[in-house]
Order: C-alpha cells, then sequence, then structure tokens
C-alpha cells in the first residue's frame, strides 16, 4: 500500500497534483482520455466507480460488476480502471476529470489520499452508517478498530477500509540457512536485526545485500521512527467519533480512540528523528544496506527472489508477489518490524470515497457495503495480492499455497500491537513525502550529512504544513 500523492491547491485553484500541473501544458492531446470522455456510455446514467488500473484488471472488475449486478438489478454499474504508475498519478488523473465535469462517483482512495479527499471533495459517511448499524454490525465486528480510525477524518468516517498493508520484515530462508541464522523471534530487536544483517553479510558474495528498502512514505524510513518512539509530524487524535465506536466496538477495543488522526507540527530535528537517520546511515556505511532507491520497490521481487537481498519491509501483498515470482511458499517468512523503544508498526489501507459532486449517492453506498462485503473481498483478494481488512479471512487455507509460514503476523500487527497506526498523511501529504523523499536521500549520503539534513527537512517541512491544500 501505498504510494505517493503529487501536490496540488484546492479544486478551481487546486490546478491538480504538482506533477500534473507541470504536465498539463501537454494534456490536451490525450484530453478525451483523461477526463473520461472516450469511454463508450460515459452518460448513461451509471454509477462509476473509479480505480487504480493496476490493482484491479479485468477479472476484478468482473468481479465487483457481476455481484453487484446480481444484488442491485437496478443499478447500472460502471467501474473504471485509471491506468496510473502510482498512487500519485491516479489520483492526478482523478482530479483532471473532477475539474473536466466528468468526476466518478466514488474513487478508490489510499491512506495517503484519506485526509485530502475527506477535507475538500469527500462525503461523510454517518448518516447511512448509522441508519445501516444492524446490517453494519458483522463488518465492524470482523474489522480492527485501527483501521477504521485511519479512515475518519475530524470526527466522521470517510470510507469503510478493505484492505491494508503493515511494514513487516520479509526474510529470505535460503539466506538464513546460509548465514546460519535461525528464524527471528517475534520480540526481535534493532540490534537482533543488526546482528542478523552482518550474519549475512560474512556469508555471501560481493553481489548481495542484506538489507533493501526504498525511498517512499510507506515502509520507508517512517517505521524506523515509529519503532523509535517519534513521528516525522507530531500526531494526535480529533474529537469526536463516539458515535462510532460506542455503537460497534467493546469498551476495551474503543479505548483511546478518537475522531481521527492529526498531523500537524514538523518534527525532523528531534533528537529521536535524527537518532534513526544515524542509524539507517550507520547500515549503509557498513554494507548492510544501499542507500534507498525511490518507486515502489517492484524491482525488488526478482532480486529478493533469488537470494541477492536477505531481509525488506514489506506487507501482505507481497506473498501473492513473490509467489507469482515463482518463489515457493517455504522459500520466504516474514515477522513483525523489530522493537527498538517501542514495537509499534505502521500500515496503509484503503477503500472507496463518496465525492461530494456524486448525485448518485444512495446508490453508491450501497456499492461501498457491498465492496466490504466477506463474500465480495474472498473472490477479489483470492492471490493474496493484499491484506484483507477482514481478520476472518487470514486462514492457512488462504496461505497454504503462497506462504508464508507466519501468516498470522500480517493481522497480528494490528492485534497484538494495537497502538500500530497509519502513515503520517495530512491532507498536505503530497509535499510532505515529497519533502521526506528529497531530503532523506541527502541525510544518507553519509553520516556527517544527517544533521544538517535534517534541519533543511524541517524548514521545508515547516513551508509546507503552512500551505492550504
Amino acid at each position: 500500500m501505498t504510494d505517493s500523492l503529487i501536490s496540488r491547491r484546492r479544486l478551481g485553484r487546486y490546478g491538480a497534483y504538482g506533477a500534473a500541473a507541470a504536465a498539463l501544458g501537454g494534456v490536451a492531446a490525450s484530453w478525451d482520455r483523461l477526463t473520461g470522455a472516450d469511454i463508450p456510455g460515459r452518460n448513461d446514467g451509471s454509477l462509476v466507480v473509479a480505480t487504480l488500473g493496476p490493482a484491479y484488471g479485468p477479472d476484478a472488475i468482473r468481479t465487483l460488476t457481476e455481484g453487484f449486478r446480481k444484488l442491485h438489478p437496478d443499478i447500472k454499474l460502471r467501474i473504471n480502471a485509471v491506468q496510473a504508475v502510482d498512487w500519485s498519478d491516479f489520483f492526478a488523473k482523478i482530479l483532471t476529470q473532477i475539474a473536466a465535469g466528468t468526476a466518478p462517483d466514488l474513487v478508490y482512495v489510499a491512506t495517503e489520499g484519506v485526509q485530502l479527499f475527506a477535507q475538500r471533495l469527500g462525503v461523510p459517511l454517518d448518516r447511512w452508517v448509522k441508519r445501516d448499524a444492524e446490517e453494519l454490525r458483522e463488518y465492524f465486528a470482523d474489522v480492527h478498530p485501527s483501521l477504521v480510525e485511519s479512515m475518519m477524518y475530524e470526527g466522521s468516517l470517510y470510507q469503510l477500509p478493505v484492505e491494508f498493508n503493515a511494514a513487516d520484515m520479509y526474510l529470505n530462508n535460503q539466506v538464513l540457512k546460509r548465514a546460519g541464522a535461525g528464524f527471528p523471534a517475534a520480540d526481535w530487536t534493532r540490534d537482533d536485526f543488526t546482528d542478523l544483517l552482518r550474519d549475512m553479510k560474512r556469508s555471501s558474495g560481493s553481489r548481495f545485500t542484506p538489507y533493501f528498502w526504498t525511498n517512499r512514505l510507506w515502509g520507508g524510513v517512517v517505521p524506523w521512527l515509529f519503532a523509535n518512539g517519534t513521528n516525522l509530524l507530531a500526531e494526535s487524535k480529533a474529537p469526536g467519533g463516539a458515535w462510532l465506536w460506542d455503537s460497534f466496538y467493546p469498551a476495551a477495543a474503543r479505548q483511546g480512540r478518537g475522531g481521527g488522526f492529526r498531523w500537524t507540527t514538523p518534527q525532523a530535528t528531534d533528537a529521536r528523528v535524527e537518532e534513526a537517520y544515524d542509524y539507517l546511515a550507520s547500515l549503509i556505511q557498513e554494507d548492510l544496506c544501499t542507500r534507498p532507491e525511490g518507486g515502489n520497490g517492484q524491482n525488488l521481487v526478482g532480486v529478493f527472489s533469488t537470494g541477492r537481498v536477505g531481509v525488506t519491509p514489506a506487507g501482505g501483498f507481497w506473498a501473492g508477489g513473490l509467489h507469482l515470482a515463482g518463489m515457493k511458499a517455504d522459500g520466504f517468512d516474514v515477522q513483525y518490524f523489530p522493537r527498538w523503544r517501542t514495537q509499534r508498526m505502521q500500515f496503509g489501507a484503503a477503500g472507496y470515497a463518496l465525492l461530494r459532486t456524486s448525485k448518485k449517492q444512495d446508490e453508491a453506498w450501497e456499492f461501498i457495503k457491498y465492496a466490504a462485503r466477506r463474500d465480495t473481498l474472498m473472490r477479489l483478494f483470492e492471490t493474496n495480492q493484499t491484506t484483507p481488512s477482514r481478520r476472518s479471512m487470514l486462514t492457512a487455507d488462504r496461505y497454504r499455497e503462497t506462504g508464508p509460514n507466519h501468516w498470522r503476523v500480517f493481522y497480528d500487527t494490528l492485534d497484538k500491537f494495537p497502538d500500530t497506526g497509519p502513515i503520517p498523511a495530512p491532507p498536505q501529504v503530497a509535499e510532505v513525502e515529497q519533502v521526506l523523499l528529497k531530503h532523506t536521500g541527502t541525510a544518507l549520503a553519509s553520516r556527517g550529512a544527517v544533521g544538517s539534513a535534517l534541519r533543511r527537512m524541517q524548514g521545508d517541512l515547516e513551508k509546507a504544513m503552512e500551505r492550504d491544500v
């Protein structure tokens, strides 16, 4: 889950996300594609759902449309799989459609976009959730409250999470065996992790990288910040949300819950942030990992499956990805992210956001409920391409063919570590992430560069957070 948003200003003056705005000069030639004007039957009165194309291929679209048609034969449904490189590209194209007056009714939105869409474009689901409370009890009983809370903004719920991925640690079993190392314990520490990397390095050739990670918001430096008891931005909870917690969750599960997360004051110069960066710089200096690369890590599947990388952070989506790459179920395994000052971990989730421009909001709500049903998700996520939001779907049978052996880690990252939380994604997340990526690369050029790079990051983050989105 999840990749970056690109910056934008508010719609009308939004200009579309930064990269899209820069490219608008070349938009004319592809305007019909961007606005959806070339889609057959665009104005046929259908409920229109926009999804990220690479995540929803023809089979997934068929699953969603055929199942929904059986339940609601009176609602015409069209799912547009928008072809995009990543979340940033996808959101940019959605914003272009909105600006052109061809907005979909629903948009599949990941954590990176939840607060942005909620603040400017989305419709709170509160009134429908309250109305259909009895119907939804089974759903909420099956979904961890942390996932639900990550979809709230200022006291209201904007999406029903259907999937998530926490940043756990994948280990190559071939490399563990080569190093003479056992599988790490659930409560392994940062020092245990470092020792394991050194053992892997000593037992492998020069082309081997013990630890590989990508420079992005999800699964990059942020898990290390969480483990060290800090965050990129000061974190708190918005008030409200009792209407949901009191209705659907027992006292123990709703304790400490609020109306959604708030990420506010930048704290890049916090001593614990610098400590985390200094630790990563030390791993690079010791040749235990490379400087982080950008992108979504797709190139990593090949090098991990062939034993040229020993350990990497990834979520449940990688179980399916490694299986498709030909890796056997016993060729890899997964463990929680190592403990430092804490063992708090991070995740990203996704669900459908209802746009204010929609004239079919009641019909859209029916689709949101349908898309969150267990039977729908069972058909949709057959290949383990993600972690279902529904706890009951994580079974031994589901992971028997793809692995890993410790598949329970995926949901236990939430169940056993209830303070595990979403990546920091305020409405200004686009600029925040770009600042993070830029200065992380500079900070990790050498151990001596950390302090000055983080001071520059702090200044740029303060400017980003002051801007209206």
